[in-house]
């Protein structure tokens, strides 16, 4: 199958200014499309093809900014108005720490991310979340909550708490980010949680060891009141839109549909190839504006996936070298940490998408798995996690679009969908085995993926070797 992709031309952004933090980005600009800014977009009617009408009969056709979960979408960040008189209440009230990963999910709470829920869990919630991968909400429905969000505490901050309702959140800065109202104190058994979120209790799991073997032994929920918007300043925060700018955004292009597209690693041919042919699919259902709301995850991973400034310089190249159309594409930060809990946690990342209004959810091999921590396999079976989102409660209005394989076709020299009539041909080049040819300065074949952003990835490997040869020159 061929492609061909005509870049379009639009009005830059205002450069960040911002230093990065990370080596391997230079203090030159380096996001050269706004999302948010693109031209007026021009509808095209299409006839739908008998083919196309034959798929209509099989899948409902959804509108698309479906009802965020509980019909509300939460919003917990404090009036400006109202500010100053809850920073000062928050003053005089008991002070719990926070880690840089529990910022990230009271930001991820505040925005609307988790609707319904309001705060971290109280034990009600984590035992319906832990067990049923769901919540009850007030009129009998269940919506989908497949992770604990919880606040672990230790012994200490219990005991300075006492008996008060309610206590202030002081981020890793030493800044008080929240209150937290009627909070409930309760027992954290760390290996129940493990093995149910992860079905493994195995030592390894990156997102345990980071929060939860090192985390106190009681779990404390409660109602937020965010002070202010949580921002990072590392010049990615105009990426950050919440839920409810997404919707707005989807409004002001006129999207009749949404589809999201989540990723960790960098965008490569083979990605763009399967999100331009999704895109494709929906047109031949009679969908005249689909709009693709490319989601890279931008709170904790693990210490060899790539770090998110360098992802987003290479997302911004895909769009520069007209990859990616830019006036169909909204490319956003997703702020959730990564659990790596396979199943369990890609139920989620369709969940959260659905408060953002998404209604189309692209579900790929091995959706949030990775390999065994002590064992040479994987640790989920591939095919599970979009059998998982195909009938886990609380998904139904949600339209899961599973993955069609892609792999370089070494006969066409370009990414192209797998033909298993003629595998010999197919070369499948793996996260891992494109890291190494970045590190090793190797180039991938021809097609594989845009030359700008392969360039990124080779300078920010550059980067780290020049970084290790320093250290290791100072050490001796």
């Amino acid at each position: 199958m061929s492609l061909t992709f005509k870049p379009q031309m639009i009005t830059p952004i205002s450069h960040f200014n911002k230093t990065h933090k990370n080596p391997s980005i230079s203090t030159t600009p380096i996001y050269h499309f706004n999302q948010l800014t693109t031209p007026h977009i021009v509808f095209r009617s299409r006839k739908m093809t008998p083919h196309a009408k034959k798929m209509t009969s099989r899948m409902m056709i959804k509108s698309s900014l479906i009802e965020p979960d509980g019909g509300l979408l939460v919003n917990l960040v404090v009036p400006e108005d109202q500010r100053g008189v809850k920073v000062a209440e928050a003053e005089g009230m008991v002070k719990v720490g926070l880690k840089k990963i529990d910022l990230e999910w009271v930001h991820v709470v505040s925005e609307g991310w988790a609707s319904p829920l309001k705060g971290f869990m109280r034990e009600d919630e984590y035992l319906q979340s832990l067990h049923f991968n769901s919540m009850r909400v007030g009129d009998g429905g269940v919506v989908n909550m497949s992770l604990p969000i919880v606040l672990a505490i230790d012994d200490e901050c219990k005991e300075r708490i006492g008996g008060d309702s309610d206590v202030a959140l002081v981020g890793p800065d030493g800044t008080t980010v929240a209150i937290l109202r009627s909070i409930e104190i309760y027992k954290h058994n760390k290996e129940e949680r493990i093995a149910r979120t992860w079905g493994t209790i195995a030592p390894g799991l990156p997102y345990v060891e980071e929060a939860i073997t090192p985390a106190g032994d009681w779990l404390i929920g409660g109602d937020l009141e965010v002070l202010s918007p949580i921002k990072y300043n590392d010049g990615l925060d105009n990426y950050r839109l919440s839920p409810k700018q997404l919707r707005e955004e989807f409004d002001r292009r006129q999207a009749d549909a949404v589809f999201a597209f989540q990723l960790r690693n960098p965008v490569h041919n083979g990605h763009a190839l399967l999100m331009n042919d999704t895109r494709k699919r929906l047109l031949d259902l009679g969908y005249k504006n689909p709009i693709l709301l490319l989601h890279p995850l931008g709170g904790y991973t693990k210490a060899d996936d790539v770090p998110l400034d360098v992802r987003m310089e290479q997302h911004s190249k895909v769009l520069e070298d007209g990859v990616l159309d830019p006036e169909t594409t909204i490319v956003s930060i997703f702020p959730s940490p990564m659990h790596y809990a396979g199943p369990t946690e890609v139920q989620w990342h369709a969940k959260a998408r659905i408060n953002a209004g998404a209604n189309f959810y692209i579900v790929g091999r091995d959706p949030a798995g990775m390999g065994h921590p002590t064992e040479k396999r994987d640790l989920y079976d591939p095919d599970h996690g979009k059998k998982v989102l195909s009938m886990a409660p609380g998904l139904e209005k949600l339209n899961i679009l599973p993955f069609r394989v892609a792999a370089y076709d070494t006969v066409a020299k370009q990414m192209a969908f797998f033909d298993p009539s003629r595998a010999k041909d197919f070369l499948f080049i793996s996260g891992t085995k494109m890291r190494t040819f970045a590190r090793t300065g190797e180039s991938p074949p021809n097609g594989f993926m845009c030359p700008g952003g392969w360039d990124v990835l080779v300078k920010y490997y550059a980067s780290l070797q020049t970084e290790e040869a320093k250290s290791v020159a100072v050490s001796t």
